[in-house]
């Protein structure tokens, strides 16, 4: 199933809101869970006990275990067969949110050694040994989530500002010293991350080695929804340190294609990964983690190698997508 958080209209957005829980159908309609469910349960004759306060917002729905997870992939499956007969809205016409608008932490991943050998090369490095020993990651800013739309900015941000391509998970349930062999298990879904970067400022801050820190909390996109992995399936490369997948990775700016790599070609896997946070430490539902960005997958490496010269502006259209998981449009607005 893909699922997004949504409000009706754009009015009805404040800071911290969570949205609706709507099921997308055919890429182009949603349905709500929440109202939808009371349907399935008359027809499927199943008790009325059966609690639907999980199905009201993404985070209910993760913090709700595996139970409820099942109950919402029963209402999906009905309702895709039942969706003339349902009320749907466009999904244009709705205020679309980050699938999860309150992650419960945010880390992100260095998983694509084709991105990490480029920026080293790049800045005049040799590639470091420790890359190939295990999976490295940072904690981001989980309160500066946002979805697709407008992406505020202010001046210093926009001293090298770039974007990343990258696919992020969320966790579904909760676990500790998970192995890489059972983490996918443990997986929720999928969705497009565009890890804004404020380039200047991440490599002043970083020249202390500590960080990346106000190069990156200001600004991580998502969506436009979450694909759970029973919608990837037959693009699933099975491998004994977890899954990969064959999806096509794109960015646009301004309409023009400027990346292209595959989901694929994580050197690391999402697996390896969950094994690594997890160690002596309990990962929650609701926890995000990024991929690391895809080889040609920023201007910091394009530019370094000689394939663009460019930085985001203010007014840049930036769309990131990825095959069966959507496109995410974020344009950069300067405030301040």
């Amino acid at each position: 199933m893909k699922l997004v958080s949504y409000l009706d209209n754009a009015e009805q957005y404040q800071d911290g809101i969570e949205g609706k829980l709507g099921l997308v159908l055919d890429d182009s309609i949603v349905v709500n869970l929440l109202e939808t469910a009371p349907r399935y349960l008359a027809v499927a004759a199943l008790s009325d006990n059966v609690s639907l306060e999980a199905l009201t917002t993404m985070c209910g729905l993760l913090g709700g275990g595996e139970a409820a997870q099942g109950f919402a992939r029963d209402v999906a499956a009905w309702a895709e067969d039942h969706r003339d007969d349902l009320q749907s809205r466009l999904l244009s016409d709705l205020h679309i949110l980050a699938p999860v608008p309150r992650p419960t932490t945010m880390r992100d991943g260095y998983a694509f050694r084709q991105h990490v050998e480029a920026a080293r090369r790049n800045r005049g490095v040799e590639m470091i040994p420790e890359f190939d020993q295990f999976p490295v990651f940072y904690f981001t800013n989980p309160f500066s989530t946002a979805g697709p739309g407008d992406v505020k900015v202010m001046e210093r941000h926009l001293e090298r500002l770039d974007f990343e391509l990258e696919c992020a998970v969320v966790l579904g349930k909760s676990g500790r010293n998970i192995k890489a062999s059972g983490a996918d298990e443990y997986i929720f879904g999928y969705m497009v991350f565009n890890d804004w970067s404020a380039r200047a400022m991440q490599m002043q801050e970083m020249k202390l080695s500590l960080g990346p820190a106000k190069g990156k909390d200001f600004a991580n996109t998502f969506g436009p929804w979450l694909a759970t992995p029973d919608e990837l399936v037959d693009k699933k490369v099975p491998g004994e340190q977890g899954e990969r997948y064959d999806l096509t990775m794109t960015a646009k700016v301004n309409g023009v294609e400027v990346s292209r790599g595959n989901l694929k070609d994580m050197t690391w896997t999402f697996a390896q990964i969950i094994e690594r946070a997890s160690y002596g430490v309990t990962l929650q539902a609701g926890d995000v983690i990024g991929s690391g960005t895809v080889g040609t997958g920023c201007f910091l490496e394009l530019n370094g190698s000689g394939i663009t010269n460019q930085w985001l502006q203010d007014g840049d259209e930036v769309e990131l997508e990825i095959e069966r998981l959507g496109a995410l449009k974020n344009r950069v607005v300067k405030v301040g």
